[in-house]
């Protein structure tokens, strides 16, 4: 705690407080990121009761309403604080900004969700359903989205076949989990041999690549290994989103490494 600063907002305290809380913060994050020469990591939580806050001013204020109620300006107030992260040229520091909402009723179209995915550049989303497999932590990979990935990812930042390796996990877990909903519907018997080897694939990739210990402290370059040893349960057929060179040194070599296992 000794490198933290809290900014606490109460929820007996007023209103108006809790829409100040994280503008006191960030300007207190750019004094020690710009001033302090400090990266800074703002965590803001929760963005919800801050968005339901700017409702019960906006109502209080009888402004028009928008959708469900919130304030027609709730994007460009929500803008405002998202975009007071990032670096100024000249200066060392630079600041992260890694807010934290509840989507109510779990509906990703409600508009703190929606307007907050359109000023963001990623969302990491929880699934409540991965959280009962005891999936930790319960990222739900599918709706999950970063819009700098292909900026810091490849030769010379992680490693080569790393965007090749993503594509090929992406697809192979996207059809596991429509094998599944087949399966919900029509029953195992419905699923095809090569639908049940995507379902297994699914369960894997959730349990072993997902899912990580609390004190488990795996590499990129771990990562991108398990990666390739859980795309070894395919033929190569299968594998269509990964260039050839990337198959040769890798798959094969995923395949050869368990061969040798007793």
């Amino acid at each position: 705690l000794a490198r933290t600063v809290l900014f606490l907002n109460l929820a007996d305290e007023p209103a108006i407080e809790r829409i100040a809380t994280p503008r006191a913060a960030l300007t207190c994050a750019e004094y020690l990121a710009f001033d302090c020469d400090m990266h800074v990591l703002v965590v803001l939580t929760d963005m919800t009761n801050y968005c339901e806050a700017l409702r019960e001013i906006s109502a209080a204020r009888k402004e028009i309403p928008g959708r469900r109620g919130y304030p027609g300006y709730l994007y460009t107030d929500l803008a405002s604080i998202y975009e007071r992260c990032g670096r100024i040229k000249g200066k060392k520091g630079s600041i992260t900004l890694m807010p934290i909402l509840t989507m109510p009723e779990d509906d990703k179209t409600h508009p703190i969700p929606d307007l907050t995915g359109y000023i963001t550049e990623g969302q990491i989303i929880l699934s409540r359903s991965l959280q009962r497999k005891k999936v930790s932590p319960p990222i739900d990979v599918l709706p999950s989205l970063s819009r700098l990935k292909d900026k810091g990812i490849g030769k010379g930042k992680t490693r080569e076949d790393h965007a090749d390796l993503f594509n090929q996990l992406f697809a192979g877990y996207a059809r596991g989990k429509e094998a599944e909903e087949l399966q919900v519907i029509l029953g195992e018997a419905a699923l095809t041999e090569m639908d049940r080897l995507y379902l297994k694939f699914a369960n894997e990739f959730e349990q072993r690549y997902v899912s990580q210990g609390e004190y488990e402290d795996r590499s990129i370059e771990q990562t991108l290994d398990l990666g390739w040893e859980l795309l070894r349960m395919f033929p190569r057929s299968e594998l269509k989103r990964v260039r050839e060179e990337y198959l040769e040194k890798y798959w094969a070599k995923a395949i050869s490494t368990t061969d040798r296992e007793p």
